[in-house]
């Protein structure tokens, strides 16, 4: 497999995504409707303005479930292979999981994971 096979499937992508769009907007009926263009949440209509702007600390919160959310990624092929490694592995987690527990204390320490 070369380039070749690489550029069939971008051109594939691209075919299949505007493909798809351009079916949708020959297929179906659109209307204007100014109730289109408000926002959905719950069934109870919206009040104020859309663009409110959030507290840094919820994004510094999912900004560090992320952070422990990958560290299982990167967990999971070591314990398939754990046991063909040997010591050195186990060696190897307990450091990287030294680590990220040092994170974590340091964004205990730092009150990131406290709600407003």
């Amino acid at each position: 497999m070369g380039s070749g096979s690489l550029i069939t499937l971008m051109l594939a992508a691209i075919a299949f995504s505007a493909g798809g769009i351009a079916v949708a907007k020959f297929l179906t009926k659109g209307s204007t409707n100014p109730q289109k263009g408000q926002a959905y949440e719950c069934g109870i209509p919206s009040e104020g303005t859309p663009w409110k702007q959030f507290h840094v600390g919820y994004y510094l919160f999912a900004l560090i479930f992320l952070i422990f959310d990958v560290e299982l990624v990167f967990m999971y092929p070591w314990a398939v292979v754990a046991k063909k490694v040997g010591m050195m592995a186990l060696f190897e987690i307990i450091v990287f999981i030294f680590i990220l527990f040092m994170g974590f204390l340091y964004a205990h320490k730092k009150g990131a994971l406290k709600w407003m």
